[in-house]
């Protein structure tokens, strides 16, 4: 079911079920880690973890105690400045906060360096901040040790950036990825190797992943190196190959708008199945391995890639601001699939994205940081939401000034947290050199204010009436543009098509009401607000997909009975919607409710066929329904529609023939 759940998501950087435990809300920073030496050893028969931290902070106020995290699996034996003078350390069972005990009260501004002797069994995934997710773990063939594991003690996730130099011993034939490689692994006794690593800029080189993984690929003068198992690079419907030159293709892409990154290497690595769909780190761009090598991952690769820059590069300052990293780090993906696909699969994803933008929007991306960093709520008002914001920023500056403001931005801001009011203060300049000529007021406060420091989107209604100028001397169109937020003030374009030559307006739409005219020599015949979808709004056709996005998130984490609730809502407002029915049979496919969902699989088979994949996929599952019910001539003959339709997305194509070659049968099943 995992790829059927995730067919229609967007690609996103972290695949999140939902919060672990209950979130008390960003705490007031009393440290700043800068820097930490680390020595671990890797033991993936056992799937422990035995390591040193030392550990250097600066103090931001008087204190006389340091807080840190640390993954509850993992048990501190000693915590000291020097050996002999061992310090008093305590965990709180609630959450994974140690307190540490200080030798004397330290006062602002000094720093202190503390060593941490830790060790533990990680292996599921019950101390993650994600639940059934593994984000540290010590197993064969992969371990994986991610930044938001708290694999080693650590304080401000996302905001505190710091240098880390890692020497990691792991058995003889595995392979170490970590930020800033200092070159070939040394043996160690017993036939280990230690691989060492070194990152001097401050940022979150705060990765590791281990595993037997195969020569990595990479071709010839390229930047990216992809590391997969054996099996994956055996697997032949992989190219890892041809995969590193698409993340070659989305790197040039990407240096071309943001300017060289901070490193000039690449290495995309492979995730376990059981971890997150993808993650960064400094020169290291890590993919699920049931995603990694596929084609139709490459906008997964994009948004991973482009993390390089927004978020390795320049960081959030807080909690608040993650909606600039995350939301531009999705943009950048969106502005490859518009460079290489074309502007229908460009408009294609930017309403995917807006759809995600209003399915949580209950809470001011100003104030984003009270939510929990890992639940639904949080990543998608940061990524989507934070995406449709560059993206009107980018209709209200137009492209040169657009591309000129993130360059400066991350320029301005290399190695250090950026803050909503730096971009706003940013966006302002470039907005008064773009507009230089026309005298207009430059500053971009209505835009921040609706979009960070307010929720919603507005609601346009056009009412207009035609009048003939006279005989050959065209028509005027006069009307006016409602929508439902007062305060609301931003540019839009009508586009007018007639029965000649379609003409286009750019509007400045202020308050509840706004008046204009129009002359064209052609008879008006359709009128439409923001045609190519520039501005975040709300719409009939937004609210189905925001229904059926709010269902697949509840069926990500488990809740199937909401999710069909979702759905329901969106066939409520379509009835003719195929992606909602594909969704509802979805569902009742994994409760084995075998009827109810041949008869969704066929409600969608009958709908608008959007998107047209519904076609393909709904014929396949119908193909197994009728395999599981034992009625092989019928699943037959729905693996040959499938065919028929020549559409392979996400593998269809391939998964039709095989169940062709054989019946279909459940994982658990002989």
């Amino acid at each position: 079911m995992h790829v059927l759940r995730s067919r229609l998501l967007p690609a996103l950087a972290l695949l999140l079920a939902g919060a672990h435990a209950a979130y008390a809300g960003p705490q007031h920073p009393q440290i700043d880690i800068t820097g930490y030496v680390i020595q671990a050893d890797l033991d993936p028969a056992s799937g422990s973890l035995n390591a040193t931290a030392a550990v250097t902070f600066t103090s931001l106020e008087d204190i006389t105690t340091a807080s840190f995290d640390l993954n509850r699996s993992l048990q501190i034996s000693a915590v000291y400045v020097d050996k002999q003078h061992p310090l008093s350390a305590s965990r709180n069972a609630a959450d994974s906060s140690v307190q540490v005990t200080l030798p004397q009260p330290m006062a602002k501004n000094l720093q202190a360096t503390l060593i941490f002797e830790y060790k533990g069994v990680l292996q599921g995934t019950a101390t993650s901040p994600i639940d059934g997710v593994r984000t540290a773990a010590i197993a064969d063939p992969i371990s994986v040790l991610l930044y938001p594991g708290r694999w080693f003690p650590m304080s401000g996730y996302l905001t505190d950036r710091f240098t880390a130099e890692m020497h990691i011993t792991v058995p003889a034939g595995e392979t170490v990825v970590g930020s800033g490689n200092l070159g070939s692994p040394k043996p160690q006794p017993g036939g280990r190797l230690q691989y060492n690593f070194n990152w001097t800029k401050p940022g979150f080189p705060g990765t590791i992943i281990a595993g037997q993984f195969a020569e990595p690929v990479s071709p010839a003068g390229s930047s990216i190196h992809v590391y997969g198992t054996n099996d994956r690079e055996k697997d032949k419907s992989r190219n890892f190959t041809d995969y590193a030159r698409t993340g070659e293709r989305e790197l040039d892409f990407m240096t071309s708008i943001f300017g060289q990154a901070e490193s000039g290497r690449i290495n995309v690595v492979e995730l376990p199945e059981d971890s997150v769909s993808a993650f960064w780190a400094p020169q290291i761009a890590a993919i699920n391995g049931t995603r990694i090598g596929l084609n139709n991952s490459a906008r997964l690769l994009a948004n991973t890639i482009a993390r390089q820059w927004w978020s390795s590069e320049v960081s959030p300052a807080t909690l608040n601001d993650t909606w600039i990293t995350n939301g531009m780090s999705r943009y950048a993906e969106l502005m490859y699939v518009e460079d290489s696909s074309g502007q229908s699969a460009f408009q294609s994803a930017v309403n995917d994205i807006a759809a995600g933008a209003l399915a949580y929007d209950t809470e001011p991306l100003s104030s984003v940081g009270r939510l929990d960093p890992f639940s639904p709520e949080f990543q998608s008002m940061t990524l989507e939401k934070g995406a449709m914001v560059f993206h009107m920023l980018r209709w209200e500056l137009g492209d040169d000034a657009f591309h000129a403001l993130l360059k400066n931005l991350l320029s301005q801001f290399s190695d250090r947290g950026i803050r909503q009011q730096d971009v706003q203060a940013t966006s302002e300049t470039f907005s008064a050199n773009a507009k230089a000529d026309t005298g207009t007021e430059p500053k971009l406060t209505a835009f921040f204010s609706q979009w960070l420091d307010s929720n919603g989107a507005p609601l346009y209604t056009n009412k207009y009436s035609v009048y003939r100028l006279g005989k050959n001397q065209g028509f005027r169109t006069i009307g006016s543009i409602s929508e439902d937020l007062d305060l609301f003030s931003m540019p839009v374009l009508l586009r007018i098509e007639t029965d000649g030559k379609t003409v286009t307006q750019r509007l400045d739409v202020a308050g509840s009401n706004s008046t204009y005219s129009v002359e064209t020599f052609g008879r008006p015949r359709r009128i439409t607000i923001d045609p190519d979808n520039w501005v975040l709004k709300n719409t009939p056709e937004l609210a189905v997909r925001v229904a059926i996005l709010r269902g697949q998130q509840m069926m990500a984490q488990g809740d199937n009975i909401a999710a069909i609730a979702e759905y329901r809502k969106a066939l409520d407002l379509n009835r003719n919607s195929s992606l909602a029915s594909y969704r509802i049979g979805e569902v009742l496919f994994m409760q084995k409710s075998y009827q109810n969902a041949a008869d969704a699989f066929r409600d969608a088979l009958r709908g608008d066929n959007d998107p047209r994949w519904t076609e393909v996929w709904s014929h396949i599952e119908l193909g197994k329904i009728f395999d599981l019910t034992g009625q092989r001539d019928r699943a037959v003959n729905e693996y040959r529609l499938a065919v028929q339709t020549n559409d392979n997305t996400q593998g269809a194509l391939n998964e039709a023939r095989k169940y062709l070659a054989q019946p279909f049968k459940r994982d658990n099943e002989s």
